[in-house]
């Protein structure tokens, strides 16, 4: 099986040593996303925008990868406050219908950037 590397000008650069998503088979992984804005690598001001922003570039991705988010199986999100749990869930509406991917949702400490949400996602694509 061979692989390939997903790369989109439409997503934040990567900000490691990492790749956008790495295209393995019918499966493409995405890597985490925070809400960080394509053009100019800066934080979306409030959680909602940096939570849409996040969903956004998360869909880029999967464009790139030649996939949408329909595709997703399997998506992680990282809250620095839990109790916006249910905000998450709205603005993901917005972006994902049934059937909806596996999920988990995890509070943590930090995240890069002093972001408040993260995500990344597996898809399957066919």
């Amino acid at each position: 099986m061979s692989k390939r590397i997903v790369s989109t000008h439409n997503a934040p650069a990567a900000i490691g040593t990492y790749s956008q998503a790495v295209v393995a088979g019918d499966t493409v992984y995405l890597s985490g996303q925070i809400g960080l804005e394509p053009a100019t690598m800066t934080m979306a001001d409030s959680f909602e925008a940096q939570t849409v922003r996040v969903f956004e570039n998360l869909k880029a991705v999967a464009e790139a990868a030649g996939g949408s988010l329909a595709d997703a199986v399997k998506l992680n999100l990282y809250l620095v406050d839990l109790e916006n749990f249910a905000q998450v869930n709205e603005i993901m509406s917005r972006y994902f219908q049934q059937p909806y991917p596996a999920r988990a949702a995890v509070g943590v400490k930090a995240l890069p950037r002093g972001a408040l949400v993260e995500a990344d996602a597996v898809l399957v694509l066919g």
